[in-house]
């Protein structure tokens, strides 16, 4: 059922939940708890890459599966992705979540090198392409380009999401929203200072859209693209700076308060 809140009293609602859930005690249960393991900027991102590339379903499993991927690179993900051999490389194979298997882990740790070595990083190759840009679309979609020009198999593309293709990328939203968001809690990392937090993109999941659908803030049925251009428009409305905030909002209350 839509909410009959008028906007100024649902802005102020919805700043109340992104300020209730935004804090360091939201760390521990969530998968951004892993790149909170390291103090290296490069650990940091790639760890936060890879969590965030099996993270959907039981957020207990998805701890544990990225949990189990940085102890196989010995907690040093950044060292393993440039300087493993064909050995270590092989040691992967045992991985499994879900549908993400050690051959998919695999090709992202040559891709990951692959992007460290050509493109100069992770960093460098989204805010190549989010200079100017409303929002993370076309960066998204030249990144998973970047991703698997020298490496790729069909049946790892399918987990790098591309918004051109109507996917909402509600991963890729989210790591971007790991790494670029910084404000005083700390939980989002801030490490990468050439994108701008009102670049960002609601990580639209299926507890952020039926929450925002309950409240009014989205119509559109499918957890698409096109969707998240829509809840876009009102979340800047509300915040044009830092409109991801309210991603601890409308998860918070699905996932955690089981808003009803």
């Amino acid at each position: 059922m839509e909410s009959t809140l008028p906007n100024v009293e649902l802005k102020s609602f919805l700043d109340e939940m992104a300020d209730k859930y935004n804090t360091r005690s939201f760390i521990d249960a969530d998968p951004i708890s892993i790149p909170h393991l390291y103090s290296r900027k490069e650990d940091i991102e790639i760890a936060g890459f890879l969590t965030a590339s099996i993270s959907w379903g039981n957020r207990k499993a998805i701890l544990a599966g990225a949990q189990k991927m940085m102890e196989m690179m010995d907690h040093q993900p950044y060292d393993f992705v440039m300087n493993h051999d064909e050995r270590e490389l092989k040691s992967l194979n045992r991985f499994v979540y879900r549908t993400f298997n050690g051959e998919d882990l695999k090709q992202f740790i040559r891709s990951l090198r692959h992007i460290y070595q050509e493109h100069h990083g992770l960093e460098h190759v989204f805010s190549t392409y989010m200079k100017g840009e409303l929002n993370a679309q076309s960066a998204i979609h030249h990144f998973r380009n970047c991703f698997f020009e020298k490496n790729k198999s069909e049946r790892t593309t399918k987990h790098v999401a591309d918004p051109m293709s109507g996917s909402s990328a509600k991963r890729l939203n989210m790591y971007l929203r790991w790494m670029v968001r910084r404000d005083k809690r700390k939980v989002d990392f801030g490490i990468w200072q050439h994108i701008q937090p009102s670049q960002l993109s609601l990580p639209l999941d299926v507890h952020t859209g039926n929450v925002a659908r309950k409240l009014g803030l989205l119509q559109r049925r499918q957890n698409d693209w096109k969707a998240v251009e829509e809840i876009d428009m009102v979340l800047r409305s509300f915040d044009p700076v830092d409109p991801v905030k309210y991603d601890f909002a409308l998860f918070g209350l699905g996932a955690i308060g089981r808003f009803k």
